[in-house]
């Protein structure tokens, strides 16, 4: 096996993915870079965001977008959970990657 990387997804209240970034670690710093790279992408900040219960979010959030209001219960994300079904599907039939480049440049189709 190759080394472990994170896929993180924001999804928008409709079901479609505003951004994606595949990083190597699940720490508050790869929390900001994605909110921030939303942030720059959007042009404005959203009025909540909803994550899973990983604590990095809350961090980040804090830094970058303090005012938004931030809920992470158990099932508010499905939504950004179910986004990642057809990812997953077309990646079993490729097996895999070979570098991180290759896995960037796939999602972003």
């Amino acid at each position: 096996g190759g080394r472990k990387h994170w896929l993180w997804r924001a999804v928008d209240q409709d079901g479609y993915v505003l951004d994606e970034i595949v990083q190597t670690r699940r720490d508050t710093k790869a929390a900001k870079r994605l909110l921030v790279r939303l942030l720059k992408k959007q042009g404005l900040s959203p009025k909540r965001i909803v994550t899973d219960k990983l604590r990095s979010y809350g961090a980040a959030k804090r830094d970058v977008m303090p005012g938004v209001e931030h809920r992470s219960h158990k099932g508010l994300n499905n939504r950004a959970e179910n986004s990642h079904v057809p990812l997953r599907k077309r990646e079993r039939m490729m097996q895999g990657f070979r570098s991180v480049g290759g896995l960037q440049r796939f999602i972003s189709v």
